[in-house]
């Protein structure tokens, strides 16, 4: 996918969580207003807290809405991984706010049982507002959990089961009513404690999560295995180590280390890294981003080839010692750093010998000029037409 139509791509998601989420924010505003009103004038503790409830529904909306319009964004200079870690602090603002709310609801639900005196009846209305509601949010959280499998949005997951949450806790509040109309008042501000103890682990549970995304907290074992699975499957890996993942609102990234056979062409070498990240991105689907580094030997516990010298001074060291060749094939050696030692491949043409026995003796006299030179192990001529 090229610049464009990853940009093109970018856009459409944010219409569709846009969409999604504003249908969902007309359903909260209408449902936790008419909830506090038939509330207040029923004398419903229960209700007017699953009411705060909804617009608590209402600021997730808000944010989501927010995150989403930044997440967004292409990545720059200044966030090159883009801007996704916005829907994450968003979630874990919300979190904070919901388990705020949840305190103050559960301290006056407290405060009412303590005081029977207002623990007083209400009208059937709040029963029709608490059912009405069971179902409205029950439908936005099956609307909004489609779009979040469709997009693959956790952000919109998240809001899903938020507003389901919501639902669950109307639940509650038609028992407490109920209750009241059987002569049990005080069911009402325990099912108003229940609420606010539903929202207070929504919104620890946000942030938890949002919480481990931050610090880089890898992918579930599941997706790591599956990701495993997806490298051994490319042609040409011969082991994987120092696999690393993580998250960034609904994206992944993935770094890892494969080994290759070490005596490979570079450009071999990395056409199997680019056919590990493309096959990754293909097939794991929060996967968007792959760094492969190409290892020719095991090193995740350290190079065995720190202390090797490097080309040029190698390469000084052979026209040193062989000044019957050309400066010019030397320059054009393959060198091959495995083990902690060195491997030398020379191609020479095959015009500069006279016969098969000046080959074998070319080729002993090269061997014995180097051999004062520890950190070479091998040494391979190849004469080429």
């Amino acid at each position: 996918m090229n610049a464009a139509s990853e940009m093109s791509a970018q856009q459409q998601r944010y219409r569709d969580v846009r969409k999604v989420t504003l249908v969902g924010s007309v359903l909260d505003l209408m449902l936790g207003v008419t909830k506090i009103v038939v509330g207040w004038f029923a004398n419903s503790q229960a209700l007017i807290a699953d009411g705060i409830h909804s617009l608590s529904d209402l600021l997730t909306d808000f944010m989501v809405l927010y995150a989403a319009k930044h997440s967004h964004r292409a990545a720059d200079e200044a966030h090159p991984y883009g801007h996704g870690r916005i829907e994450t602090l968003a979630t874990v603002s919300l979190g904070v706010v919901l388990v705020i709310v949840a305190i103050g609801i559960a301290t006056s639900a407290i405060q009412r049982l303590n005081d029977p005196h207002v623990l007083l009846d209400f009208s059937i209305l709040a029963l029709l507002v608490a059912l009405v509601s069971v179902v409205s949010k029950e439908w936005i959280y099956h609307y909004t959990m489609a779009a979040a499998r469709r997009l693959r949005s956790d952000m919109l997951t998240a809001n899903a089961w938020h507003s389901r949450s919501d639902a669950f806790s109307s639940i509650v509040v038609l028992i407490g009513i109920a209750g009241v109309m059987l002569g049990y008042p005080y069911l009402d501000a325990i099912a108003a404690v229940v609420v606010a103890a539903m929202i207070a682990k929504i919104g620890f549970d946000l942030v938890r999560s949002s919480t481990r995304e931050l610090i880089d907290t890898a992918l579930d074992p599941e997706t790591v295995n599956a990701i495993r699975e997806h490298i051994y499957a490319v042609n040409g890996v011969r082991s994987i180590h120092t696999l690393r993942s993580r998250k960034s609102a609904g994206d992944a990234f993935v770094d890892v280390h494969i080994q290759v056979d070490p005596r490979l062409s570079v450009s071999e070498g990395h056409q199997i890294g680019d056919a590990v990240r493309r096959r990754l991105m293909k097939h794991v689907d929060e996967v968007t981003d792959v760094t492969v580094h190409i290892d020719p030997e095991n090193d995740e516990t350290g190079s065995s080839c720190n202390e090797l010298p490097a080309r040029d001074k190698v390469i000084d060291e052979l026209k040193q010692r062989w000044l019957q060749l050309p400066t010019a094939a030397i320059e054009t050696v393959t060198l091959h750093y495995l083990s902690g030692e060195i491997d030398v491949e020379l191609d020479l043409p095959i015009e500069i010998l006279q016969d098969t026995n000046e080959a074998k003796h070319l080729v002993l006299e090269l061997k014995k000029a180097v051999a004062s030179l520890i950190y070479i192990r091998e040494v391979q001529v190849r004469f080429r037409a």
